[in-house]
């Protein structure tokens, strides 16, 4: 959103514009800082330890006894490497010395962050003198101020920033032309003034050497050539001073115009500064009520939510139900079907039966129509004899 602006810059090339308005704003930023820093600090400590191991018995007593035997033991090696650069020898007792120089360095190092105090009593103490190192150390604080600036610059304000420098360019661009214009005329006017002089003057010159070739022969025509020379010289630098203060006085006209025009694009860059300032307002305005109605929609939807989980919680509590109850319809379901199958099963037992009691019955009246007609039969064959015998 818009922020306040101060003298009509915008606020992310002011922070461009003034570093002490960087603040880290995260953790990875403080980290990354907080490196920096310290490296910024073993470089600062490096560079002060020649100077330490030149005097070191005059800072032995503020050192310790465990950082001047470090250094002691560094500054040993740091005359061996010397040695062995004069001197060319093997290349692995060089790269071992150079790891051990390495090693003796990062404990001076360590022992030195051990004792901030130390260090900063030294800081103030030794007086280094300009080295190479200085120059790279002020080269590297300004790429920590460079970090630190790309870390908490936001792409709008990169953009705002590119933007207002481009403004700034074209603008300078803009009155360095008609500048450059305005410098080539007059110096076209001046080298056109300096020609004519330099050609009078070497007329002059011709003059003099031809009178002084006639001065033996005429003075009289010589005193009134010089004199018409002189008089033309004064009526050239009369011409040449008329035109010079025409010159002048068409330069103040442009200038007049040019800054009739620098404040006119400033009243139309002011203006414009204003629509934009109003155009962020009426955004700012904009948003604030896109949040209030969004924040609305949220509580309403936060409560159609919540009726919603009320409502869902009852329809599993009602599911739970169904199924318990679709559970004991199918239980009921399939008794009544094994009823039915009982019932069917024992009708059919029962029509089996009645068939059997049937075709028994039928058997049964057979043979006891049988037996009857037979025991007839029998009865009338013993009548027949009986009375044959009669």
């Amino acid at each position: 959103m818009a922020t306040p602006r101060k003298a009509g810059i915008p606020l992310g090339v002011m922070k461009v514009l003034d570093p002490r308005q960087l603040k880290p704003d995260s953790t990875e930023t403080e980290r990354i800082l907080t490196v920096l820093d310290e490296t910024i600090v073993k470089l600062e400590i490096t560079r002060l330890i020649p100077q330490i191991t030149g005097s070191l018995e005059r800072y032995a007593r503020m050192l310790g006894p465990e950082i001047t035997s470090s250094l002691l033991e560094h500054q040993k090696l740091s005359v061996e490497i010397q040695h062995l650069l004069t001197s060319p020898g093997d290349e692995k007792s060089m790269r071992a010395l150079e790891q051990r120089l390495k090693c003796s360095l990062r404990n001076i190092l360590r022992l030195f962050l051990a004792n901030p105090l130390l260090y900063h009593g030294l800081k103030y103490e030794v007086r280094a003198r300009q080295s190479p190192a200085d120059v790279f150390i002020k080269a590297f604080m300004e790429f920590r101020d460079f970090t630190l600036e790309r870390l908490l610059t936001t792409p709008d304000e990169e953009k705002e920033k590119i933007q207002f420098m481009k403004d700034i360019s074209l603008q300078l661009e803009k009155n360095t032309e008609t500048i450059s214009a305005l410098r080539g005329e007059l110096a076209g006017v001046i080298q056109t003034r300096d020609e004519e002089v330099s050609r009078k003057d070497k007329t002059i010159e011709n003059l003099k050497t031809s009178m002084e070739d006639l001065a033996k022969k005429c003075k009289a025509d010589i005193q009134l050539i010089m004199k018409e020379g002189e008089k033309q010289k004064k009526e050239d630098e009369e011409a040449s001073q008329d035109r010079c203060a025409r010159l002048k006085q068409d330069i103040q006209c442009l200038e007049t115009q040019f800054n009739a025009l620098v404040l006119q694009h400033r009243a139309s860059e002011l203006a414009l500064r204003k629509e934009k300032c109003k155009a962020e307002m009426e955004i700012q305005m904009w948003v604030q009520k896109y949040d209030a109605d969004m924040t609305e929609k949220q509580t309403t939807y936060e409560e159609v939510q919540a009726v919603y989980n009320e409502e869902k919680e009852q329809l599993s509590l009602l599911m739970e139900k169904h199924a318990m109850l679709l559970q004991e319809y199918t239980q009921i379901e399939e008794e009544r079907r094994m009823l039915k199958e009982k019932e069917e099963e024992a009708a059919r037992e029962e029509a089996r039966r009645n068939d059997a009691a049937t075709c028994i019955q039928a058997f049964w009246k057979g043979y006891l129509v049988r037996s009857i007609y037979k025991s007839k039969l029998k009865k009338g064959k013993g009548k027949g004899k009986g009375k044959g015998k009669k």
